[in-house]
């Protein structure tokens, strides 16, 4: 009888203790982390902001990154905006670029829509916010980029373990491509938009023949019309050029005169309307342009061009990529013979648009490098471009190494187009790839449109970079 009620006993004891640490378990996994912790516990990040979102956790971060990534360990560093747009840590994540500066409002790029992910954001280095003070320009190549980004997937992806793709537009493509060439097992995929790849910098012949041929010739002679019409009355919009520097502080010491600002906007002109409009916004131009008055003239070119960014106060915020443009990126020069002998200054180089103490050299291998290697090395790689941008002129394009890698291309499209406006059959098939890429069925997903969300932030800025 007590050796029965002893191990009665014992058998309580034991299920309790059995009880007592599936209850522990079940109270740690109920205090898992709150995904802010989780985060926050990574070094090197901190918190900037958060701003609720319904259905959605969004962090603005700031994330510590060496100035040189070449000597990761010396005291240099500089902290670098991002931003996280928490879905959940099951779903595939995205990482997003511009190339530019990081927005801090949530947004979703088109990828990150269609696979129901979440969202990683990054500034591009040394732009103002995420500038390191004194700045080595040196430093603002596109190896050190990748390597920014590789720090942060490295960073994140034990906290958001399943797969990745990076995405951008226009120099966001670029950055996109960069970051695979140079870490090519980061990411699952790459969904490039309307990205230039401009590889022999002095060899601009295909952007000739593009304005050739773009559009109708209709349109073609209404905007070369009042581009003419632009220089041709140089003397009294340069007046008025003056009374609006002068009413907004505006000055010129970077380009060096109010007068090669003035072309340099003016030369933009046929350029920006291609980059940004459709051939159905011809009807918005000035019919006659040479009977136009100078006012009409005036604002055709400062609603394409805009006669604020070839200030000073307007090509500060753009250092950093003109810095790039001018050493690794380069950029395009095109002849516009429609001018005649009216253009005093052509197409001004990226050196024109960095103040002179920051010391410039191009570096011609840069561009032949990605180049080659997309061509001979892509793999689950997509560009998107448009038929009317100009900057699809010079772009990338797939050699026989390539794999599970495609360009597609929108009719008609401008600097704005995406998957979705792709032909169907087109759009089906990349579809397709973003969801294989991601590891998500097609099945799976049911994505629907935010209209806060996903509605991108215009690429309309007025001036001529990608």
């Amino acid at each position: 009888m007590r050796k029965a009620l002893r191990w009665l006993l014992s058998l309580v004891v034991l299920t309790g203790t059995m009880a007592a640490t599936g209850a522990t378990a079940g109270a740690a996994t109920a205090a898992e982390p709150d995904i802010k912790d989780r985060i926050l516990a990574i070094p090197g990040v901190s918190l900037i902001a958060e701003k609720p979102y319904n259905g959605y956790r969004y962090f603005v971060l700031s994330f510590t990154q060496p100035v040189d990534h070449h000597n990761p360990y010396r005291r240099a560093t500089f902290q670098q905006r991002i931003t996280v747009l928490h879905k959940d840590t099951d779903r595939p994540t995205v990482m997003y670029t511009s190339g530019y500066e990081v927005s801090t409002n949530p947004s979703r790029s088109e990828p990150t829509a269609i696979v129901d992910g979440n969202q990683v954001s990054v500034e591009y280095r040394f732009f103002p916010q995420s500038r390191p003070t004194p700045t080595d320009w040196s430093k603002d190549d596109i190896w050190q980029a990748a390597s920014d980004q590789h720090a942060i997937f490295q960073a994140l992806k034990p906290v958001y373990a399943k797969n990745w793709l990076t995405t951008g537009a226009s120099k966001g493509g670029m950055t996109a491509t960069y970051y695979k060439r140079f870490y090519p097992r980061d990411m699952d995929g790459v969904v490039a938009y309307v990205a230039p790849n401009d590889v022999v910098n002095n060899e601009d012949s295909a952007y000739d023949r593009f304005f050739r041929t773009v559009g109708t010739k209709e349109c073609r002679d209404k905007l070369e019309g009042v581009q003419r019409q632009a220089l041709v009355r140089r003397a009294p919009l340069e007046k008025k050029y003056q009374e609006y520097a002068t009413a907004n502080g505006y000055t010129f010491a970077t380009v060096g005169t109010l007068d090669k600002a003035y072309e340099a906007v003016v030369l933009d002109y046929v350029w920006g309307f291609w980059q940004y409009h459709l051939l159905a916004e011809c009807d918005t131009l000035p019919a006659d342009p040479e009977h136009a008055t100078d006012q009409a003239i005036w604002d055709s070119v400062d609603t394409i061009s805009g006669f604020s960014f070839y200030t000073d106060q307007g090509l500060a915020p753009y250092t950093a990529y003109y810095y790039q443009a001018g050493t690794q990126l380069g950029s395009p020069t095109i002849k516009q013979p429609w001018l005649g002998n009216l253009s005093r200054y052509g197409y001004q180089p990226p050196r024109n648009f960095v103040p002179r103490d920051i010391p410039m050299r191009f570096q011609p291998w840069a561009m032949r490098d990605v180049d080659s290697w997309v061509k001979h090395h892509a793999d689950h790689m997509l560009y998107v471009y448009g038929q009317n941008d100009p900057w699809g002129a010079e772009r990338f394009s797939l050699g026989a190494g390539a794999r599970d890698s495609y360009v597609y291309t929108v009719a008609g499209g401008n600097h704005g187009s995406k998957v979705a406006l792709l032909a169907a059959e087109q759009k089906a098939a990349a579809t397709s790839a973003i969801l294989r890429w991601a590891g998500v069925g097609a099945g799976t997903v049911r994505p629907t449109f935010d209209a806060k969300l996903d509605t991108s932030p215009s690429l309309h800025e007025p001036t001529l970079h990608p």
